[in-house]
């Protein structure tokens, strides 16, 4: 009988194929990693690559905002100036507009002035429909038997000290020697060009009561006045008529007396308003009389364009001569 060999599963040949195995299935495994470890790694370096780029595209995004941001505020102040600069040149338009209308509004003042003086000139060369009579000037200050004395002075900037800017001294002399020729009156009263009351209104248009202190306050009033009025006496004769004359009252005899070195306007229109204010009376006397002093102002420092000095001697010479007053030109301050 033959006798059969035992066969044994778990033999070395077996363990070694099983090694074997094992061993195939952890150099699979080592390679596998090893082929990962380089794809991640090549992942890295890819992703790396990608960052560095963003952030590159980033930086430049960053740079041209920054320049955008600059270029914008650099727009804003070239605005901001070009506003600044179109506004100045509106202002200097506007200015360049007004001095304009003045200068033609002088122009035209001119046109008129020597309209007048042709007309003038053309009536002096005709024969004359009436001669006036000769009347001497009186000098000024000589008591004509007024009561009551007011005056109207010119305080604007010719009738001034260039250096010290006060009233001309001469001015003021020339007020004290009209005072001093007037011993004692009833009311004294001043009032510069436009009619304000040079010692205040003192409750209204009322006569200051004639005292030596009155008088020293007047002159130093005008010493110290620095309200500068208008180059014309026009308004303030018309006031110190309007409100100072009393027609009401039999007693008031009025002289008025006016200082200037100026006159713009109509003269035929002034000696029509002061002879309604002042009429005459059945006799040709009028109840206020008016005397004129002109300074020389604008022929010594030739300030005027149009005549105004002479068309100031013109209307005071007429106006005095029609309300029995004196006028006196003065040849230097």
């Amino acid at each position: 009988m033959i006798r059969r060999r035992k066969i044994e599963v778990f033999s070395l040949s077996f363990l070694d194929c099983i090694c074997c195995g094992f061993g195939a299935m952890i150099l699979i495994f080592v390679l596998t990693i090893g082929a990962q470890g380089k794809n991640q790694r090549a992942t890295v370096e890819a992703l790396q690559r990608m960052l560095a780029a963003h952030l590159a595209s980033l930086a430049n995004l960053t740079q041209s905002k920054q320049e955008l941001e600059r270029n914008y505020t650099e727009a804003l102040v070239l605005t901001a100036d070009t506003k600044l600069k179109n506004s100045d040149l509106q202002s200097l338009l506007d200015d360049l507009d007004r001095q304009l209308s003045r200068e033609k509004a002088g122009q035209e003042a001119l046109l008129v002035d020597v309209d007048e003086l042709r007309r003038a000139i053309a009536a002096r060369q005709k024969k004359p429909e009436m001669v006036l009579p000769k009347v001497d000037p009186a000098p000024v200050g000589v008591p004509v038997g007024s009561n009551h004395i007011a005056f109207v002075i010119d305080t604007s900037g010719s009738m001034r000290d260039f250096n010290s800017g006060q009233l001309w001294p001469i001015v003021i002399r020339k007020v004290e020697e009209v005072l001093d020729v007037y011993p004692q009156v009833d009311g004294i009263q001043v009032l510069d060009a436009d009619g304000r009351f040079v010692l205040g209104e003192r409750g209204g248009a009322q006569w200051l009561p004639d005292s030596p202190e009155t008088r020293e306050g007047i002159k130093r009033a005008l010493r110290r006045y620095d309200v500068f009025s208008e180059s014309n006496p026009v308004p303030g004769i018309f006031r110190a008529l309007r409100l100072l004359h009393d027609p009401n009252d039999p007693n008031m005899r009025m002289g008025l007396y006016i200082f200037g070195d100026e006159f713009t306007g109509l003269a035929d229109a002034v000696l029509r308003r002061v002879d309604e204010l002042n009429p005459a009376d059945e006799k040709g006397e009028r109840r206020v009389v008016i005397n004129a002093v002109a300074f020389p102002t604008t022929i010594r420092f030739d300030v005027s364009l149009g005549n105004t000095g002479l068309k100031l001697a013109n209307l005071m010479r007429e106006l005095c001569y029609q309300h029995g007053g004196a006028f006196v030109a003065l040849q230097d301050l």
